[in-house]
């Protein structure tokens, strides 16, 4: 059964989330938590729970505390939604495969589709935010090599090194190289992690990451 925590102060909020998940999922267990302390315990029980919230209402620091406590329960999904996200707090959440990001402005039906997507294990982005962060990329001054720039896009499309190595016709050994470069110029320690830092550099589109 899939279990829905509501992180949220605001009453009227949190009486019409409860309405609209109990449309899509009569049967779904729902836990409301007021602050941080009840969110963490619900967390411990329900590991797998979706979690809904606007964490700029909430009991969190901000952008990294919420990042840290989604590391420490893997397996939980987020649905973020708020009129106040900035953009910098955009780009860093949407390079997260466990966050879904909606606006409180979104139509039923989106709000309806991010829904359906955190039970299927799918992130979702509204339209807005979407639109936001594909038509005004982040481009940042890259510290690596115009090749290491190149390999590492491919390394962001789920290429292997054997592939890498035959699209730019080079050995395996060196593209190996290349890799183990980028990750310590990088400061990364797996490609997820290396993902994530060409989304967010603007190297790679998010439309690119979706396929």
């Amino acid at each position: 059964m899939t279990s829905f925590i509501l992180a949220d102060n605001q009453d009227i909020t949190r009486a019409g989330l409860q309405h609209y998940i109990c449309q899509l999922f009569p049967e779904a267990s729902i836990v409301n938590v007021t602050c941080k302390r009840e969110l963490m315990t619900a967390l411990k029980e329900h590991e797998n729970g979706i979690v809904v919230m606007d964490y700029t209402l909430f009991d969190l620091q901000g952008t990294d505390e919420l990042l840290i406590i989604g590391k420490r329960f893997p397996q939980s999904r987020w649905l973020l939604f708020s009129h106040e996200l900035s953009e910098n707090s955009i780009r860093q959440l949407s390079a997260e495969p466990s966050i879904s990001l909606i606006l409180k402005e979104c139509s039923c039906e989106e709000i309806f589709m991010a829904l359906k997507c955190a039970t299927q294990g799918e992130r979702y982005l509204c339209h807005q935010i979407s639109n936001l962060l594909l038509t005004h990329p982040t481009k940042q001054p890259s510290i690596l090599t115009t090749t290491e720039v190149e390999i590492l896009k491919l390394i962001a499309h789920g290429k292997s090194v054997k592939e890498i190595a035959a699209l730019r016709v080079s050995s395996i050994h060196t593209i190996i190289t290349h890799k183990k470069n980028i990750f310590r110029k990088l400061e990364v320690n797996n490609v997820y992690e290396a993902t994530r830092y060409a989304l967010r550099a603007g190297l790679i589109e998010l439309v690119e990451y979706y396929i």
